[in-house]
C-alpha cells in the first residue's frame, strides 16, 4: 500500500462519508489493496470508520477481510452493522472461529446469529461455546475426518477421497472404533504409501491427544514441543470430538506470549490492534498496574526515611542509592523473565523450585561478584576505600538477593494459581528496591561504624 493510498482512505474516512461520490471514491481506492493490506486498515482504524470501510468491499473481499481480524473487531462489526452480508459471514465461518466471535458477542446478538445456522452447525458452534474460555475444546474444529479401524488403505483413500471437502485438514486423521474412541492417528502421507491391503489400525501410530477440559497453554506446549500439524481433542472417555490444527495452535501462542509481555510491563494486553483501540482503553489497561506499583513504591520512601540519620552522617552514600536500586531490580527482572519463560515452555515445573533457588542464588552471586569489584575499585577510588568496600558489598549480596527473588516468585504464582508475569518484573522491583536499601544501610552501618 502507498502512503498516498493510505492517506487518501483515511482522509475519506476521517470526513465520515455519507455521499454517494465519496463512498464511490473510496470504494474505488480499496478494490485495487491486496488483502493483507485491507485487512491491516480495517484492524488499525477505529470501530465507527473500520464500519464505513467494510461496507465497500466486495464480498470475497470481506469474506477475507472479516477472517483475518480478532474476534473482538468482528463483534464490533456485527454489532455496528448488523447488516445480512455480515450474517452470511458468519455462516461461513470454521465453527471454531465462530465460537470465538459469539463469545465477544452479547446473548441477544449471538441468538439472532444461531438462527441463521443450519442445525448441524449450530450444534457443533454450541458444544465448542460449552467449553470455558481458556479450554482447549473452545479452539479445537468439530469438523475432523476420522478413518474407522476396520477399513483396509486401499478403503480409507476411497473414504478420504469421498469427504475431502468437509474436514479443516486432512493431513492427521485419527483412527477410531465404532464408538469413536480414539485408537490411533495416521498421516496422509503415511495412507498414501502404505499397503493398500493392510488395516490402518495397523499401520496407525499412538496418538498425542488431550482431553477437551484442559487448559489451552498446555495443551500447545504439548503440540509445540511434539512439532505435530495436528491433534486429536477427546471427551474423558477417549471418544473423538476434534481436532487443534496447527493454525490455531499458533494463534493461541501469540495471544498468550501478548499476555505475557504485557503483564511482564505492568500493564493489561490488549484485545485488538494498537492503533484502533480508543485511548481511554490503552490508558486504563495501564493505569491500575501504575497506581498499585506507585503504593508499593512508598515502602521505598519508607526505608529511606528509616535511615536517614545515616545519610546525613555520610552525605555520599545517597548518591549510590539509584545504582544499586537499579542493579537489584535489573537482576530480579532477568531471572524473573528467565522462568517465566522455562515455565511457558514446560522445561521447568514448580515442584523445581528449590533447584531453581539455588541456581539463581549462584547465578546472582556471580553477578553480584563482578560487579561488586567493579564497585568497589570504581568507589574506592573516588571516594574512598571504606565506601568502596560497603558498595561492592551491597552490590555481591542484592544482585545474590534480587535473582534468587526474580528465579523463585514466577514459581510461587503458578502454584497459587496466578499468573507468573503479574508476579514478575513491576513487583519484584519494587521488592528489590526496598529490600536492597535495607541491606545496603545495614552493611554501611557495619563498615562505617554508623548508629
Amino acid at each position: 500500500m502507498s502512503v498516498d493510498t493510505l492517506a487518501a482512505i483515511r482522509k475519506i474516512l476521517r470526513g465520515t462519508p455519507s455521499s454517494e461520490e465519496k463512498l464511490a471514491e473510496l470504494s474505488a481506492q480499496v478494490q485495487s489493496l491486496p488483502e493483507s493490506e485491507l485487512a491491516y486498515l480495517m484492524d488499525s482504524t477505529p470501530p465507527a470508520e473500520s464500519a464505513i470501510l467494510f461496507l465497500v468491499l466486495s464480498k470475497e473481499q470481506a469474506l477475507q477481510v472479516f477472517a483475518q481480524a480478532s474476534p473482538v473487531h468482528q463483534a464490533q462489526l456485527i454489532e455496528t452493522l448488523q447488516t445480512e452480508q455480515l450474517s452470511t459471514i458468519v455462516t461461513d465461518l470454521d465453527p471454531d472461529d465462530r465460537a470465538l466471535l459469539f463469545g465477544e458477542l452479547p446473548a441477544t446478538v449471538v441468538k439472532r446469529l444461531m438462527r441463521g445456522l443450519s442445525h448441524e452447525e449450530q450444534q457443533m458452534t454450541a458444544s465448542l461455546l460449552g467449553y470455558p474460555k481458556d479450554a482447549i475444546g473452545r479452539y479445537m474444529s468439530p469438523e475432523v475426518l476420522a478413518l474407522p479401524a476396520d477399513l483396509t488403505v486401499a478403503q480409507a483413500r476411497e473414504y478420504v477421497r469421498e469427504r475431502i471437502d468437509g474436514p479443516e485438514t486432512i493431513y492427521v486423521l485419527p483412527v477410531v472404533d465404532g464408538t469413536r474412541r480414539l485408537l490411533g492417528v495416521l498421516s496422509l502421507r503415511e495412507l498414501l504409501g502404505a499397503d493398500p491391503a493392510a488395516k490402518v489400525l495397523e499401520i496407525s501410530n499412538k496418538a498425542i491427544r488431550a482431553q477437551a477440559v484442559e487448559g489451552r497453554e498446555d495443551v500447545v506446549r504439548r503440540f509445540r514441543k511434539s512439532r505435530l500439524l495436528a491433534m486429536p481433542i477427546v471427551d474423558s472417555e477417549e471418544r473423538l470430538l476434534g481436532i487443534l490444527t496447527v493454525d490455531d495452535a499458533m494463534s493461541i501462542q501469540a495471544a498468550e506470549d501478548e499476555e505475557d509481555a504485557a503483564r511482564t510491563a505492568g500493564s493489561e494486553p490488549l484485545d485488538q490492534s494498537y492503533l484502533s483501540v480508543p485511548i481511554r482503553k490503552v490508558a486504563r489497561s495501564r493505569v491500575v498496574w501504575l497506581v498499585v506499583l506507585a503504593v508499593s513504591a512508598i515502602l521505598t520512601v519508607q526505608v529511606l526515611e528509616l535511615y536517614e540519620d545515616r545519610l546525613n552522617q555520610v552525605v555520599a552514600l545517597a548518591l549510590f542509592i539509584p545504582l544499586l536500586t537499579g542493579a537489584a531490580g535489573n537482576t530480579g527482572n532477568q531471572a524473573a523473565t528467565t522462568v517465566t519463560r522455562a515455565l511457558a515452555v514446560g522445561s521447568v515445573r514448580v515442584r523445581d523450585l528449590p533447584r531453581v533457588a539455588w541456581r539463581e542464588l549462584r547465578v546472582g552471586f556471580a553477578l553480584g561478584f563482578v560487579l561488586g569489584v567493579l564497585g568497589l575499585v570504581v568507589a574506592g577510588l573516588v571516594y574512598g576505600v571504606a565506601i568502596g568496600v560497603v558498595i561492592g558489598l551491597t552490590l555481591l549480596s542484592i544482585c545474590t538477593m534480587a535473582a534468587a527473588v526474580g528465579g523463585i516468585m514466577p514459581l510461587i504464582a503458578k502454584r497459587v494459581g496466578a499468573d507468573p508475569a503479574v508476579f514478575s518484573n513491576p513487583f519484584i522491583s519494587t521488592f528489590c528496591d526496598a529490600t536492597g536499601l535495607i541491606i545496603y544501610f545495614s552493611i554501611a552501618s557495619a563498615v562505617l561504624g554508623l548508629n
